[in-house]
């Protein structure tokens, strides 16, 4: 709705809106000899660039002093454009557009006898101070992680990447929050198409609430069953700031300091920033026991259960012996324990992340002990389950991001191993390439373009070549589709 030129239509309407919520603030004043108010939201305004606002205005009405019939709009342009106040040069037209300013700690000044606006820069947001985030460890670069708004993750975004090619583009999601969002790419990096396709789902996308970036995942990669997502998500912006230039698209959410990165690769689940701050020798063993970390997270459990059950043979003997009289007192079957054992320590973790963190940690450790040893005990579990179970729940935390797929991945492994054997386990398997081979994001294939094992020994693949080598021919994702 248009704004009036009166303002007591507009105070009403704007009153009956806010009018019951306790920090809608609305002051009438008297700017250069016009009626005027001044509306803002307390605890999004500062108070203080109010009062500048109102000396400032004090200052306009020495120049209207002479001019008794000074019309509405000459006392408008006046402080919109020859005035010292911090305000927005478009003026503000309608109500939808006066109530995002208002939202995002603006102030907007009203004139009797005029149907426009000014939105005045008097921002006092609170927000969590800049840390380092507790889920991307690193010994060297950067310490800084994405905070809880929007404007604050643009500017540290905007000071890594100084370029003019980078566009951070903002838009207001269709909810019934009205929740912000920003676009961030480098336009001589980024493929056009792509972003033009990005850009316009999101702006279609209606999601019933938006409180994190992975809200428009089922809109921009609409599959109805999915082990693995083809996209990343990081709260480091120096991580973000390189994926910007290698050609990616950012999505951040106002709200969230996680960033979602277009499109990702199954390779960058390995790779940390750390990698090209060592020596090419030693992040080229790390991403090795990563990779290595991984597939024994998923296979281990089943391919214990498949020898043990299946193929007892081809266990040395002294741990075959030992293994079988280790479950003689064990009332389940071998793959029923590991699927037990699997599932307790998935509740541990999930109460640990849930509580309180000053309990977490504690009550974590305490129940996996006192769990451990009274089934062992009791004569519920064998040890050498309990041990397998263990050491491919500590090898998950080694690659995070792809905590959900190996959950799911291991929990299948394992009873197809124990219901089918070999050929369960292999069926698993074939299963887990196809569902890595199956997908692609915007064009660009998850395995590409360092598919493990098709071709470790790319420049930056499984193992990485020298930094320096590295840096001859940049990486751009978009060079390398299909």
């Amino acid at each position: 709705m248009q704004l009036s030129s009166s303002l007591s239509e507009n105070l009403a309407a704007f009153n009956t809106m806010f009018g019951p919520s306790a920090d809608y603030y609305a002051k009438q004043v008297t700017l250069g000899g016009c009626p005027g108010a001044i509306l803002l939201f307390d605890g999004m305004a500062s108070l203080s660039t109010l009062w500048t606002l109102l000396l400032d205005a004090v200052d306009r009405a020495d120049r209207f002093a002479g001019q008794p019939q000074a019309g509405a709009r000459q006392i408008f342009e006046g402080l919109l454009y020859h005035s010292d106040l911090p305000a927005q040069g478009s003026p503000v037209r309608s109500t939808e557009e006066a109530v995002q300013l208002l939202t995002a700690g603006f102030a907007v000044v009203l004139l009797d006898g005029w149907a426009q606006g000014i939105a005045v820069a008097a921002q006092s947001l609170q927000f969590r101070s800049i840390g380092e985030p507790s889920g991307e460890g690193n010994l060297r670069g950067s310490r800084e992680g994405f905070s809880d708004l929007l404007r604050v993750n643009l500017s540290l975004l905007r000071r890594l990447v100084r370029s003019e090619a980078l566009v951070l583009e903002v838009a207001q999601a269709g909810t019934a929050m009205g929740t912000e969002y920003a676009l961030c790419y480098c336009r001589d990096k980024a493929d056009r198409e792509m972003v033009a396709k990005v850009r316009d789902t999101l702006r279609q996308a209606k999601p019933e609430l938006l409180l994190d970036s992975s809200y428009f995942i089922p809109w921009l990669l609409p599959v109805r069953c999915r082990l693995f997502t083809p996209a990343g998500y990081t709260e480091r912006p120096a991580v973000a700031a390189a994926k910007l230039c290698e050609g990616k698209m950012v999505v951040l959410v106002n709200g969230s300091p996680s960033a979602m990165v277009l499109p990702a690769l199954f390779a960058e689940n390995f790779e940390c920033l750390d990698d090209y701050a060592t020596t090419a020798f030693f992040s080229s063993f790390l991403r090795v026991l990563k990779y290595a970390a991984f597939y024994l997270t998923i296979f281990l459990p089943g391919l214990f259960v498949c020898l043990a059950v299946y193929l007892p043979e081809l266990i040395p003997p002294q741990l075959l012996y030992k293994i079988t009289a280790a479950e003689k007192g064990t009332p389940l079957p071998l793959f029923a324990e590991m699927v037990m054992v699997i599932l307790i320590l998935e509740l541990i973790r999930e109460a640990g992340l849930r509580m309180p963190q000053s309990l977490g940690h504690s009550v974590s450790l305490v129940a996996a002990l006192i769990i451990g040893d009274a089934a062992v005990s009791a004569g519920l579990m064998s040890t050498p389950v309990i041990l397998t179970a263990c050491l491919t729940s500590v090898a998950v935390f080694i690659t995070p991001s792809l905590y959900e797929p190996a959950t799911l991945l291991r929990l299948a492994v394992v009873l197809a191993a124990g219901l089918a054997g070999p050929v369960g386990l292999a069926a698993v398997f074939v299963l887990f390439l196809f569902s890595l081979s199956g997908v692609s994001a915007l064009g660009v294939p998850y395995l590409a373009p360092h598919p493990f094992p098709t071709n470790p020994l790319a420049e930056d693949g499984v193992i990485r070549r020298d930094y320096r080598r590295m840096s001859r021919s940049p990486f751009n994702i978009w060079q390398r589709r299909g």
